[in-house]
This record gives structure tokens, sequence and C-alpha cells, in this order.
């Protein structure tokens, strides 16, 4: 079989199974719409692409061909977990009119565009420099798993008739925000916790609002 199959890309694996659920449970699986399941499956995505690197590089005795093919298929997984599930999300709350549309595409192709120049750059980036990045270029893609959540967890305050125009915006400044020049911080692991934490008071409020509908 082709591949490489280790422990290190486990987490990438489970990321993006959980995403294709999560599509799975958005456009209507056993005949029920759940974009709330598929929201809690894009946070499940987040929380293990945090940790996927870092799993990685504990395994000392890597190869290069393993190291790079752990990189490839990271970012394809990210492709699809925050490219592609956000605006399929989009799609099921209701952004379905002829406007609503270009925005469902663009989303996943200024995704794409981001990943594949932080792949070039980082790529260029190590011929130079052994140490682990420290500022990235662009909104990461990462981001949304924090995001989209705390958007939809207003979902029923705002009401069905408005939620798609605002999920919608909401997906173009994203969409926006990963392709323009300006830097961000890689996170700590005191601030990938305190990440964790506001998604766990994201998911609790979320499902309060869900059971008190």
């Amino acid at each position: 079989m082709i591949g490489y199959y280790n422990y290190t890309v486990i987490l990438t694996y489970v990321s993006l199974v959980s995403s294709v659920l999560g599509m799975l449970f958005a456009m209507g699986i056993g005949g029920s719409v759940h974009p709330e399941y598929a929201i809690v499956c894009l946070m499940v995505s987040g929380l293990c692409d945090m940790f996927d690197g870092k799993v990685a590089r504990t395994k000392k005795n890597r190869t290069e061909s393993e190291k790079q093919f752990g990189i490839q298929i990271d970012s394809l997984c990210d492709v699809i977990c925050f490219g592609v599930l956000p605006s399929v999300i989009g799609y099921s709350v209701g952004m379905r009119s002829w406007c609503d549309i270009p925005v469902l595409v663009i989303f996943p192709l200024c995704a794409v565009i981001r990943l594949a120049y932080f792949n070039v750059a980082e790529e260029e980036r190590q011929k130079q420099a052994s140490d682990v990045r420290k500022v990235y270029e662009g909104l990461p893609v990462t981001s949304v798993a924090l995001i989209l959540p705390l958007v939809y967890s207003f979902h029923r305050d705002i009401g069905i008739e408005w939620f798609p125009t605002v999920y919608g915006c909401a997906l173009f400044i994203i969409a926006v925000a990963f392709i323009t020049r300006f830097r961000v911080k890689k996170p700590s692991m005191k601030t990938m916790i305190t990440f964790i934490g506001v998604g766990f008071i994201e998911l609790v409020w979320m499902l309060y609002k869900t059971k008190t509908r």
C-alpha cells in the first residue's frame, strides 16, 4: 500500500474524517440537516490541527520523505476541513441565492491560495533557516474553527431570515483575510490552551442555545 503509516499522521486523518462527517450532517445525513453538528465537527478538526504538528515532531527518526508526506497530507486535509466544510455549512444554513454562490466559491479558493502560498514560503524559509516558524502571513485557515462557531452560536438571536447574510459576510471577510499580507504571530502553547478554553465555552454556549430554542 502506498503512503507512510505511523502515529504522526493520525490526528490529521481524524481531522479529515471529522470534516467529512460534518459535511454529511450539513447536507442531511439520515434525512435531517444538522448544521450545528457540522459546526462541532469543524471545531474537532481545528483541535486536531492544533496538535498534529507537535505530535509529528515527537518522532525523532522520521525520514525526509515522511516529513514531506506529513506536510502535504496536512495541507490537503486543511483544504477540506477549513476550506470546503465552512462553505457546505453556509449552504446548509440558507446561503442559496444567486448572490451567495460567489462567496461559497471564493472562500475555498482563497483557502487554497493561502495554503499553497504558505507551503512555498515555508519551503523557501527552511532552505535558509532550520528553526520553527514564529510568524504567519495572512490569517491561518484553522482560525475558522474558532470564528465560525462563535458566529453560529448567535444564529437564533439573529434569526433565520438574516443569519445566512451574516454568515456569508463572515465567510467573505475571512476569505479576504486569508490572502491579505499581514503578519500573525504563531500561537504559543499557552495561547493554544486559551483557544481550547474559548472553543469549549463556545461549544457549551451553542449547546445551551440549541437546548433552549
